[in-house]
């Protein structure tokens, strides 16, 4: 039965709720507008979470930690994969064995497709919700997500309002935009059920190398980094979904994708302390309600040598005692290369629980999992002091969200707010601010009318198509799409060369043509002979802004840094002048080798 939450002038945020008992509820009132009457709020919720932690058996309180993926697009679908993780049909039953204290939705490009739209996702939200309360000691659920905004991390895919993401918005500069895109994307899956966000990111991306940050960081500035940083977490609170700033202590020099290997970061803690923690310092000071940490080694931070999510120096040291961060520790998924090299099943959850970790994102093989971690409290290697430190910062957590008295989401709502015209008409203005210019040779942009027939090619077909579907909307205008693909073979390349010989002007999509080894050598050739034509051929990176990097000498480039379909647009109306490129570098571009020196300095950023 969907249950619709009452109609009253208070936010999610503001209400200060009971916990799972309505004994409880009743004693917790809104919060003051006093800090007097903040610290009697929090003092409340703390007296409730520990009444609800007192009514806990052992394994309630242990499955609280985790964090789980479910199979399936609402919570009595019957699916495979859920027999083979869990030995049980449905999300409904998982929730009901395991008992966890969250979930995490994913789309079937993972596998579980838990997300179809908007009324299907709150359905799916209140029907684990639904579960999770008709069990042990009754707590709602965190419903988390990865929606980062951009094209590189996200979940909900349309009518979702596909926000530019966060490098995108540091090329444009407004605090305000990326308040107000995080407010969207808050909005948007708060509307859906889902309470907790795992943006944004907080990483400082350094390295032109990073092959898993890039243009999901706001930037290599550190002081900007901070300032956007807060701005988002502002914007989810808004939104009304917590916030997590990731990935601690800090993801942003590493040349190793931690999904794959375990990257080894060598900043001293000088370093560390002037680029890497600073805007987790800003994250803490706004009020961030979740740090998620990163299977990193940092050797200036634990000597050891495991990642730090193991780290006690790391999570328990740096961020709870030194830095002081009082809100939710979540791991980065366990499931991950960086966390399964050396940590298996029975130990990567303890480990992470021994350094100070609060909840366990995707634990693989869940029965080893808690069993693991049951063993090492009944054996006093984890002492039951400790559990208790995180089950009660998980249930504060979620009386501050207001989770007990509204769990459940009004389904039909969701279809109305979800990618709604004022969502969609901001996201456009806020992409136009984020397109940038980097080089513009004699004057090649902005295109005239009389440029009638122009060749868009590049990677990928879709966006090709895209950015050629736009042009021919255009009076006047005509546009033949081919795609190349991301390693274009020397067939490939001719035959784009031929049409380019054929039209008036060339737009080349490229996606990571500066990657290391050699792996965009092939979109660089084809740029190369582009330009060979002498037609004007105008490049655009279409994720991280170092592409021109390998074609230095190209007329025109611009770095959109997302391929949405809102950034392609917005690409457009600069490429004819509609609106004047105003993204300004939120990185250096170094030219390529070692002691090349910089081809585009941060901040840099040309108009018309």
């Amino acid at each position: 039965m969907q249950q619709t939450p009452p109609s009253q002038p208070t936010t999610r945020r503001q209400i200060l709720a009971g916990a799972g008992a309505a004994g409880i509820a009743a004693a917790l009132a809104l919060p003051g507008s006093t800090a007097q009457a903040a610290a009697e709020d929090k003092e409340r919720n703390r007296r409730a979470a520990r009444a609800l932690l007192g009514r806990m058996s052992l394994k309630e309180k242990i499955g609280q930690l985790f964090v789980v993926e479910v199979y399936g697009k609402s919570a009595d679908t019957e699916h495979a994969k859920n027999k083979e993780l869990y030995g049980v049909s449905t999300p409904a039953e998982v929730i009901a064995k395991y008992r966890p204290g969250g979930v995490i939705y994913f789309d079937a490009r993972r596998g579980p497709d838990n997300l179809k739209e908007p009324s299907q996702v709150a359905g799916l939200s209140n029907g684990l919700q639904r579960a999770s309360l008709r069990t042990g000691a009754r707590i709602p659920l965190l419903v988390s997500i990865d929606q980062e905004g951009g094209s590189v991390v996200y979940r909900m895919l349309e009518p979702a309002t596909q926000l530019p993401g966060n490098m995108a918005l540091a090329a444009g500069r407004s605090q305000g935009d990326v308040r107000r895109s995080s407010e969207i994307i808050g909005t948007e899956l708060a509307a859906m059920g889902i309470n907790q966000n795992y943006a944004p990111v907080a990483d400082v991306n350094i390295n032109p190398d990073n092959p898993i940050i890039g243009v999901r960081s706001f930037g290599s500035d550190p002081s900007l980094c901070s300032q956007l940083v807060a701005e988002s977490v502002r914007g989810y609170h808004r939104g009304e979904v917590a916030s997590a700033a990731k990935h601690f202590p800090g993801h942003g020099d590493t040349d190793v994708d931690s999904h794959t290997g375990l990257p080894v970061i060598k900043h001293t803690r000088a370093e560390l302390d002037e680029i890497d923690l600073p805007p987790f310092r800003a994250a803490i000071a706004r009020g961030v309600d979740t740090i998620m940490t990163a299977h990193i080694v940092v050797p200036s931070l634990d000597s050891s040598g495991v990642p730090a999510t193991m780290s006690k120096p790391i999570v328990t040291g740096l961020l709870r005692e030194e830095l002081g961060f009082r809100g939710l520790i979540v791991t980065d998924a366990l499931d991950m290369g960086g966390a399964t090299e050396d940590f298996p099943p029975d130990v990567a959850p303890v480990r992470a629980l021994k350094a100070g970790c609060d909840q366990l994102v995707l634990a693989p093989k869940a029965d080893t999992a808690h069993a693991a971690v049951l063993k090492a409290v009944e054996s006093g290697e984890v002492t039951e002091d400790r559990l208790d430190a995180s089950v009660l910062r998980i249930l504060e957590h979620k009386l501050r969200n207001g989770l007990f008295p509204r769990p459940y989401v009004d389904e039909k709502r969701a279809a109305r707010v979800v990618g709604n015209r004022r969502h969609a008409a901001d996201c456009a203005s806020i992409t136009d601010r984020t397109v940038t210019l980097v080089r513009n040779e004699g004057g090649t942009l902005p295109l005239s009318d009389a440029k009638r027939t122009v060749l868009v090619t590049g990677w990928d077909a879709s966006q090709v198509g895209t950015v050629a579907d736009t042009v021919g909307k255009r009076s006047g205008q005509g546009a033949t799409p081919l795609a190349t693909g991301a390693t274009p073979a020397a067939a490939k390349i001719e035959e784009a060369v031929t049409a380019a010989g054929q039209h008036d002007v060339t737009v080349v999509l490229t996606n990571a043509a500066a990657s290391p080894k050699d792996k965009g050598a092939a979109q660089a050739d084809l740029v190369k002979a582009l330009m060979k034509t002498g037609r004007p051929v105008v490049a655009v990176a279409v994720r991280n802004a170092y592409d021109i990097r390998r074609f230095p000498d190209v007329p025109a480039y611009l770095a959109t840094f997302s391929y949405g379909k809102q950034s392609l647009t917005s690409l457009v109306r600069v490429l004819y002048g509609d609106i004047d490129p105003a993204g300004k570098l939120p990185v250096s571009i170094p030219a390529l080798g070692d002691g090349g020196g910089t081809l585009y300095e941060y901040g840099h950023g040309l108009g018309y």
